[in-house]
């Protein structure tokens, strides 16, 4: 039997009920039919502009929130790159034909992500069930008031629903807020290393909750000598933030004392078994020293640092690596290994927001990063941070924390 050939393009514009596609920057870049009529609007009038301009809130309408909840759901699906389905919402559009004359709808929508081969949201699927006729046509026909009593609590109830939604992401903004605040406050200032340059970033998630697992360390040690570290605790939020704190200062300590970066993750380790939340923490830790030109380095289940060489060549630092924090019923030695570098190396690490995408295998990532580095790697450290971050973040934002260390050798 032969295949069909199918024409998608045809299949998306006669599809039943209203359905756009927008880009992550919430612009029309299609509809079908009946979108289109639905709306009382042209193909012209969609394509290519910003989905508020199209359709503006009613500015005289208190109890209007259709736009804002939308863009509040749209920008959740970019942010996440999950479904969002909304409650019924009442949203006035203007008649075209009649300047400043606003019909009332009612809406039903969902919000899908269509994502692109590595796992960005490339497009959002906006679907609208049209349920005007549904709220409004029965009344105007002189239905039975037990059925407008009906219609009139639904509506109520989900305009409830909404409201409480709203509540609740005003409270995780708040929450969000703090810990945002006080791990600006527990992480050190960007420039801790005397006379070696250094660059290091935080960039938080665009989520409200997904924040301030993420942290890193610097510690001048007896010497010409550093310590450098970057971890991860697994959670989000103000519980991860203060369990981050404890375990950077505790690992701040270990590097004082400790004669190599394996010991100091191996009290770490103790000392996060009493810990609430420590488990299953990553942290990679590195003592660099420029009197013998090496770096030792060991890893507790984190990504591996990147050594950009001076002649453009990179190596990972991955023949030390350990499971993650409380991984092991016992206490095991974690292992430790060194390596060479030459003068104007650059040492690069960083926690897995930087390149783990949904759906894409981490060698994907890594590839990215190396890539990214050879072509920026002889910028100045301040640059070259920026310049990562623009080259491998997403566009709209990261969906989980990224911090970034950036060491000239």
């Amino acid at each position: 039997m032969r295949k069909p050939q199918i024409d998608y393009a045809a299949v998306f514009h006669a599809l039943p009920g209203m359905v756009a596609l927008l880009t992550p920057e919430l612009v029309y870049a299609d509809a079908n039919r009946d979108f289109l009529r639905l709306a009382g609007r042209t193909r012209e009038q969609l394509l290519g502009h910003y989905i508020f301009d199209v359709f503006p809130e009613h500015p005289d309408e208190p109890a209007a929130a259709g736009m804002r909840e939308t863009q509040a759901s749209m920008l959740r699906v970019v942010a996440n790159g999950e479904r969002d389905t909304m409650a019924l919402l009442r949203y006035d559009i203007e008649d075209r034909e009649r300047p400043g004359h606003w019909v009332e709808h009612f809406w039903s929508p969902v919000n899908a992500p269509v994502l692109g081969p590595n796992g960005d949201v490339v497009l959002i699927v906006h679907r609208v069930e049209e349920v005007t006729e549904l709220i409004r046509a029965r009344g105007d026909r002189g239905g039975d008031r037990s059925t407008r009593v009906l219609e009139a609590e639904l509506y109520t109830r989900a305009r409830d629903l909404q409201q409480a939604n709203e509540g609740l992401r005003r409270a995780q903004a708040r929450d969000r807020e703090v810990a945002l605040a006080l791990q600006a406050a527990m992480l050190p200032a960007p420039d801790p290393v005397g006379h070696h340059r250094a660059a290091v970033r935080y960039s938080p998630a665009v989520g409200t909750l997904n924040v301030c697992g993420d942290w890193y360390d610097l510690v001048d040690l007896p010497g010409d000598r550093i310590a450098v570290a970057v971890g991860d605790v697994v959670g989000h939020g103000l519980e991860a933030a203060c369990v981050m704190g404890q375990l950077r200062s505790a690992l701040s300590a270990a590097a004082r004392v400790a004669d190599g970066p394996a010991r100091a993750l191996e009290a770490l380790g103790l000392y996060a078994r009493q810990v609430d939340g420590a488990e299953s923490t990553t942290v990679v830790k590195t003592f660099i020293d420029w009197a013998t030109h090496t770096i030792t380095y060991s890893s507790a289940g984190h990504p591996p640092p990147v050594l950009l060489h001076h002649d453009g060549t990179v190596t990972f630092l991955d023949q030390a690596t350990d499971p993650p924090l409380g991984a092991r019923p016992e206490h095991v030695p974690r292992p430790e290994a060194s390596t060479a570098f030459t003068e104007g190396a650059t040492l690069v690490m960083y926690t897995d927001g930087l390149i783990e995408r949904h759906h894409e295998d981490i060698d994907v990532g890594l590839t990215r990063l190396a890539d990214a580095l050879v072509r920026h790697g002889k910028a100045a450290p301040e640059a070259l941070a920026d310049s990562l971050l623009a080259d491998l973040l997403p566009p709209t934002g990261n969906t989980d924390d990224t911090a970034l260390v950036i060491i000239r050798l």
